[in-house]
């Protein structure tokens, strides 16, 4: 009686210790008697004990910071980059029996392909064009951890520390670059503006009206300054009527008719051509 008490006694420990519990988001990866035996999960799980061994491998995505590389770019410029990389499991019997550490190799793997492109690419295109060197990292290394069961999602390249000699140039060419447009503006706007004007002029030109309602707005504009002493310019074209009008009386002041004579230094007449024949 006692022996099958501690047989029972015995089968349930065993028993007990066979039973594993794995989550919803880790797989088991068994082994039995050194073999691959099966990828079991998630639940309640039986693993003969001291037959078998598992190893659990979970699931869910995993943010893997890349450390600060040194990286000389292709137009020669020193610089330290950092990056995160977002990989998951994808067949966790792969993960454990192509690759020992699957994190830690994933993670060299990363820097080392970080290095080898920055090294191909220049600057400017480094910090203009990110997205497109993050999308030939995650290529390059998509593929390399495939054979291991790994699926990278994304690699981001995170911050990008320049010298300080590099940072005070790029201010410099950022400053003349904004100093170029700003002059671009100025001169396209008195471009412009001197459209304007020869397109004002071409239209007072032809309608002078135009001019006496620019006199008046002018005035306009002058009344309503607080300003004790006010000039009223006079256009030229307002004199323009009279000086006609002057200039025809002293047209008409110096046509004599033909019999008059014209007045002699003495005071008497010239005497005229009918009277010299006379």
């Amino acid at each position: 009686m006692e022996f099958l008490i501690g047989s029972l006694v015995l089968v349930v420990a065993y028993a007990y210790g066979s039973l594993h519990v794995i989550r919803q988001y880790d797989r088991a990866v068994t082994f039995f008697l050194g073999r691959y035996w099966a990828t079991k999960g998630p639940g309640l799980i039986f693993v003969p004990l001291f037959f078998a061994k598992l190893t659990r491998v979970s699931l869910r995505i995993v943010a893997m910071d890349i450390p600060p590389q040194d990286v000389i770019t292709r137009d020669n410029v020193s610089i330290k980059v950092n990056a995160v990389l977002y990989m998951r499991v994808k067949n966790p019997e792969d993960a454990v029996i192509q690759i020992e550490n699957y994190l830690f190799a994933t993670s060299q793997l990363a820097q080392t392909t970080l290095r080898s492109v920055l090294g191909e690419v220049q600057l400017d295109e480094l910090l203009a064009d990110r997205e497109k060197i993050n999308a030939i990292l995650k290529q390059i290394v998509d593929q390399r951890t495939e054979a291991w069961g790994i699926e990278v999602s994304a690699v981001e390249v995170k911050d990008v520390d320049l010298p300080p000699e590099m940072k005070r140039a790029m201010a410099r060419q950022a400053e003349a670059e904004r100093e170029r447009r700003a002059k671009v503006i100025a001169a396209e706007g008195e471009f412009q503006a001197s459209h304007k004007l020869a397109e004002a002029a071409r239209v007072i030109g032809t309608q002078p009206a135009a001019l006496q309602l620019r006199y008046l707005q002018t005035l306009v504009e002058i009344a309503t300054e607080n300003s004790s002493t006010t000039i009223f310019p006079v256009p030229i074209d307002l004199l323009t009527p009279f000086m006609d009008i002057a200039r025809a009386a002293a047209a008409a002041g110096k046509q004599l008719p033909i019999s008059t004579g014209v007045p002699l230094p003495g005071g008497q007449p010239e005497p005229s051509a009918v009277e010299r024949r006379g």
